[in-house]
């Protein structure tokens, strides 16, 4: 019906040009941001379904770097071990060459000397190697290394005491304290010690040298007043104080300390004993203290204990190092792994989510035909009323 109120046709020819401009807008968008699904109106499961997956990549990816950080921290620890290998191969050579007997007391004390600074320094970096403020070389905490979102997604790598505590090599001349236990008197108390003539009071340092004083009279004395008499023997053989009264106020007793002189001068303090009648066990032989720094290697014997010694602490540095290797080795392949399961979830991703740009171009072509074509045909029907006025004339 020819009608010049309603054109039925142009409305019809607007629709879908409508469509097909709307087609055409979604195929723009599309190959511009290079995404199948911009909004959930173009997919709504497959929208919720990559957010998922999107999820799960950068996990993986935070996780593959979690692992490289983690084989970067235990390389700069088992790096730190390597120079330790090297001062502890030192230490045994050291000892090795102070064990016979061509070197006299005054060379061995040289070699002593450089074994101790060996110790020092692993002692040293054990202390003071860290990464990112954690340090693994002077304690066994452990540190869990993360890459994923499952509880069992997780390395956790246990740390070594490299000290010389942990390794068993406190180098150094073995000095040594050794308290006496005064029960029930004061430091000035005159009935401390009592001498029947002449007893001998003995330390001895090792072979190197020995501290006797005869001072002990018929008489009775203070503690202060022994440990004077000890000092004046102590300062004719060695120059320093051998002796010192010390109060302990946890027990509310006063004690009479005998140590060696300095690390790396003396060896360790012996009580040799007391002649009759002198400083008997009540007052003096609960001996109480330990030595510190007692490897050392200034005599043959203490340097074949050495090596004994520094054998064992080389045997824990390599069983915690392969230990650290071994976990270097789990975390690199945790890495690859990881980068593997990131590819395939990727690439599963991009099926769901990204654009077929040749499928696109092929609809835009259509969109942008139908288009045109929807352009031509609303202005052929806006012209076909027209045609009645041919029959108004």
């Amino acid at each position: 019906m020819l009608a010049i109120r309603n054109n039925m046709m142009a409305a019809n020819a607007a629709r879908y040009l409508g469509r097909s401009y709307d087609a055409l807008a979604q195929s723009v968008e599309r190959l511009s941001s290079g995404l199948r699904i911009n909004g959930a109106k173009d997919d709504a499961a497959g929208m919720a379904v990559r957010e998922l997956m999107r999820a799960d990549v950068a996990v993986l990816q935070q996780g593959s770097r979690n692992a490289q950080d983690g084989v970067s921290l235990l390389q700069t620890m088992e790096g730190a071990m390597a120079t330790m290998d090297t001062a502890l191969v030192r230490m045994k050579q050291l000892a090795e060459q102070a064990s016979t007997g061509s070197y006299s007391s005054g060379q061995r004390e040289i070699m002593n000397n450089e074994f101790v600074e060996m110790a020092n320094e692993i002692e040293r970096i054990a202390n003071s190697t860290n990464f990112n403020g954690i340090a693994m070389l002077n304690n066994e905490t452990g540190v869990t290394i993360r890459f994923g979102v499952a509880t069992d997604d997780a390395i956790t790598v246990t740390g070594a005491d490299m000290t010389k505590t942990g390794l068993g090599i406190d180098a150094g001349a073995g000095a040594a304290e050794y308290v006496a236990t005064a029960a029930g008197v004061a430091d000035d108390d005159a009935d401390w010690v009592t001498g029947t003539g002449a007893e001998t009071f003995s330390i001895t340092f090792g072979a190197e040298a020995e501290i006797e004083t005869a001072a002990f009279a018929a008489q009775a004395y203070s503690m202060n007043e022994v440990a004077a008499m000890i000092n004046t023997a102590s300062r004719a053989a060695s120059d320093y104080n051998a002796a010192e009264v010390v109060y302990d106020s946890d027990t509310a007793q006063y004690r009479l300390k005998i140590s060696a002189e300095a690390a790396g001068v003396q060896a360790p303090v012996i009580v040799s004993g007391f002649a009759a009648g002198g400083l008997d066990d009540a007052n003096f032989l609960t001996v109480a203290g330990t030595a510190g720094g007692t490897v050392n290697i200034r005599t043959a014997a203490d340097a074949e204990d050495a090596l004994d010694s520094v054998t064992a602490a080389i045997e824990l540095k390599d069983i915690a190092r392969a230990a650290f290797g071994y976990k270097i080795n789990r975390l690199e392949s945790t890495g690859e792994v990881l980068a593997i399961q990131t590819e395939n979830l990727s690439t599963a991703e991009s099926r769901i989510s990204d654009v077929d740009v040749a499928t696109e171009m092929a609809t835009l072509t259509r969109n942008q035909v139908l288009a045109q074509a929807g352009t031509a045909m609303l202005a052929q029907a806006n012209s076909i009323p027209q045609m009645a006025l041919t029959l108004l004339r």
